[in-house]
């Protein structure tokens, strides 16, 4: 990880840590690696989640990439995974989206796409940085007609709109959907899309001010959604986050199906078209081992990555696999999309409910899940090191797992986004991996505050 941008893009608290010159500086610093070797003048594509200081750093980043000459197209309100479609299909040299995905309102973040969609990797990452920290290069400033152009373009969502509903070739006539926008991107575009598509939309947490963006709602707080399911007898109930580039589901009886139970919902319909290449499925090492016993019960290989989609679609990219994600939500379909895209997943878990004849639970039964419990340490980056160097803590950690054995796991990781550790256990016992967990917590937040 770098210093200024983590495992999905530059994030902090808008303007503390992520200030409007440090925004025009990364937009200055992207046009120059992202565009050096072309000869035409560059056009970025710019996209922002619905917080209230997306529109202060939209105009800050426009601001730096028209300063080396950079043409500008702004999108206005819309979809992470709409940014990484539409810059692939308008001819964009590179995209930006202005997120903090699921975090909340006092935060925003910069993420970064090449032409043809995808993240960009570590080393075009580090080369920004060090122009943006560093002055490595001395970048040249035009004037008079080559300074660069801003223009708007809000119909592109409409784009984007059209790209999801063509991703299923069935109908979601009759199906009554409640739908939590976490009052962020999808507020713009999930309407539209499950309508189109047929389905009785009951749309909860779409009315974005600004600051209520994840807000006690969508995949980070399912318990609005999991209540209107129950109390309006919807058939599926999905949830996406600020930027909507996760889902989360809940079916017909309230349960929650996450991101693990999709994807292997997904991988077996798959399978079973024939479309699941290499037979796997591409998930990281925070996905639940009841993922593996499906998988050995149906014939389907796991590959397992680091933490962050990015990685996740980095091996699929390598080995032409079809699908792969993470528990959290984020699930990628290479044939459709060249990141998560939450209301891609849900079209097609509601497709696969109508191909198939059934319910949401009756889907999600093809997994069953261990039970699994996460605590978060909060920690500084100098708190997140000790995970590697305090003896203490190691032995903890070593501890814990030699009592789990075979029946069990544990996971200590220091999140690439937040200023956290977290300590995630799972095993057959509940008791016995919530008591190692809360031992694990209070140890590391012991040892890595001193």
């Amino acid at each position: 990880m770098g210093r200024l941008f983590g495992t999905d893009g530059a994030r902090g608290i808008a303007n503390s840590e992520l200030t409007c010159e440090l925004a025009m500086n990364i937009g200055r610093a992207a046009a120059y690696v992202l565009t050096k070797h072309s000869e035409a003048r560059p056009k970025v594509l710019i996209g922002k989640d619905t917080r209230v200081s997306s529109s202060m750093l939209e105009l800050a980043l426009a601001s730096g990439l028209c300063s080396v000459g950079a043409d500008v197209v702004l999108a206005g309100f819309i979809p992470t995974p709409a940014v990484a479609y539409l810059v692939a299909n308008s001819g964009a040299d590179s995209g930006v989206m202005i997120s903090a995905s699921h975090n909340p309102c006092e935060y925003n973040g910069i993420k970064l796409f090449d032409k043809d969609g995808y993240k960009l990797p570590d080393c075009l990452e580090e080369e920004i940085e060090a122009i943006v920290l560093d002055n490595a290069v001395e970048l040249t400033m035009p004037v008079g007609g080559d300074v660069g152009n801003v223009f708007y373009r809000p119909d592109y969502i409409d784009k984007y709109i059209n790209h999801i509903v063509s991703s299923i070739d069935v109908n979601l006539d009759g199906l009554k959907i409640a739908i939590d926008c976490a009052n962020g991107c999808a507020s713009t575009t999930a309407e539209k899309i499950f309508s189109r598509l047929g389905a009785k939309c009951h749309m909860i947490h779409d009315n974005p001010n600004g600051v209520n963006i994840n807000e006690h709602c969508g995949s980070t707080h399912m318990e609005d959604l999991i209540d209107y399911v129950n109390a309006n007898g919807m058939d599926l109930g999905l949830a996406f986050d600020g930027d909507s580039d996760r889902c989360l589901a809940v079916d017909e009886c309230g349960k929650l199906i996450d991101g693990d139970k999709l994807i292997a919902v997904f991988a077996k319909e798959f399978k079973r078209s024939g479309r699941l290449n290499g037979d796997a499925a591409v998930l990281t090492v925070m996905s639940n081992i009841g993922f593996k016993h499906f998988a050995r019960e149906n014939g389907i290989n796991v590959i397992e990555t680091a933490v962050g989609d990015r990685y996740v679609l980095e091996e699929m990219l390598k080995n032409d696999y079809s699908i792969g994600g993470e528990q959290s939500g984020h699930i990628i379909f290479k044939d459709f999309a060249t990141t998560g895209d939450g209301q891609l997943s849900g079209v097609q878990y509601a497709a696969s409910m109508i191909k198939n004849k059934k319910t949401a639970s009756q889907l999600a039964s093809v997994m069953e899940s261990f039970p699994q419990t996460m605590i978060n340490v909060t920690a500084d980056t100098d708190g997140k090191s000790k995970l590697k160097t305090d003896e203490t803590i190691i032995k903890s950690i070593d501890n814990a797992a030699k009592i789990l054995g075979e029946d069990g796991r544990i996971l200590v990781r220091a999140s690439g986004t937040e200023p956290l550790i977290r300590v995630m256990i799972e095993g057959k016992d509940i008791h016995l991996i919530n008591k190692l967990a809360r031992e694990v917590a209070a140890v590391i937040t012991e040892r890595a505050s001193e």
